[in-house]
């Protein structure tokens, strides 16, 4: 009895009702558009922001999904550098964020290339710079050896394991990533929602194809580690294209990363079910839409943070107090106070006092009136 998807007889010839995803896919392709819209009736700057904060996010939410932290501030800035941005308070980044940034960055930014073996190879060794998965040695920049037995996802204390998922075996992962790989690549023979293969008269819609890819891929897991963030990487490289742009401005990694506990539990499902997908594809289709809606605040926030520059142009603001107030605007990390603007300022306490304190009388910033054991600022508006 087969147990997984990818052990059906017709895998991977997918299926689903077009009936049950036709008003989603028309919602989600209406989102699009009015959002891509919205962003090129903003200046050119007020879009690099919005840009910057949205790949932000998708990088870090992107990690977070896989339960690793990055540091939002060495992600910006790897981003700023390689995009060319100048921005305050820039800071060095790690290998491994590097390595994230590089993989997302030419996910998204070259989404009309075609997707390689060797580029995700690329991807892959840029993922894992030191050729480790914390403390363990990986195969990277290759497909996987299943060394140590087959690749599965498991749950519960040792002895006691759920088996949730096991991908196909590595002796053909190359034969099953070729196929992917043809049918990711060439438009021109695709999978119809029959199950059967066409020439392309009337093409699969591409955020349909992000979908599929998204299940596709993360079902054959072909590499040792990574396998998830590569799997956004392709789904936001799909989303590209069918946004006709390689600006980012959603990011279906943070909706992902808020509706995680039904993602799994949707995977592991379809992973176990037949080739009907269409549970699949609505789940896909209302999480893009709630990633689209979501843009707004990433929108509200840019435009607020114009408005505070325009507003105080021709304030007299130092170096020191212009590099803390873009953290600010930017989203800043728990609570300021005096001795986290010296650390990150570098300067001395007393200094730090005099630059808060000449914030306040400017009515930019004002103390936080909740109080506690050390003084907390925040800004006005």
């Amino acid at each position: 009895m087969t147990q997984f998807i990818h052990q059906k007889r017709d895998w991977p010839n997918f299926t689903w009702k077009n009936d049950e995803i036709v008003n989603l896919l028309g919602e989600a392709r209406n989102l699009q558009g009015r959002l891509i819209g919205k962003m090129e009736s903003l200046g050119f700057d007020l879009r690099n922001e919005a840009l910057l904060d949205t790949l932000t996010l998708d990088v870090l939410k992107s990690s977070e999904i896989e339960g690793e932290y990055l540091n939002p501030g060495q992600v910006r800035s790897s981003i700023a550098r390689k995009l060319g941005m100048e921005i305050a308070g820039s800071v060095a980044s790690d290998r491994n964020v590097d390595g994230v940034v590089e993989m997302m960055l030419d996910a998204t930014q070259n989404c009309f290339e075609p997707l390689t073996t060797e580029r995700l190879f690329n991807w892959h060794a840029a993922l894992f710079p030191t050729g480790r998965s914390g403390m363990y040695k990986i195969t990277v920049g290759d497909w996987r050896k299943d060394l140590n037995g087959p690749m599965q996802v498991v749950s519960g204390a040792l002895g006691k394991e759920k088996v949730h998922f096991q991908a196909p075996d590595a002796f053909i992962v190359e034969k099953e990533m070729h196929q992917f790989l043809d049918w990711f690549n060439h438009h021109s023979e695709i999978l119809r929602p029959n199950g059967t293969r066409h020439h392309e008269t009337n093409p699969i819609d591409l955020v349909i194809k992000a979908a599929i890819a998204h299940l596709w891929f993360v079902t054959i897991h072909p590499f040792e580690d990574g396998n998830g963030r590569i799997t956004r990487a392709l789904t936001d490289l799909l989303l590209a294209q069918s946004d006709k742009t390689n600006q980012r401005f959603y990011s279906m990694s943070a909706q992902i990363r808020i509706e995680r506990k039904h993602y799994y539990e949707l995977l592991e499902k379809t992973q176990k079910g037949n080739l009907d997908i269409t549970e699949w594809l609505v789940w896909f289709l209302n999480c893009l839409i709630n990633a689209l809606k979501s843009t707004d605040a990433t929108l509200l926030n840019v435009l607020f943070k114009a408005d505070f520059w325009t507003k105080h142009a021709q304030t007299v603001i130092n170096e020191r107090q212009r590099k803390l107030l873009n953290r600010l605007l930017d989203g800043f990390d728990g609570k300021l106070t005096s001795s986290k603007w010296a650390k990150i300022a570098k300067c001395s306490k007393d200094t730090a006092i005099r630059d808060l304190n000449d914030l306040i009388d400017k009515n930019i910033l004002k103390k936080d009136p909740a109080g506690g054991r050390s003084t907390n600022y925040e800004l006005v508006n």
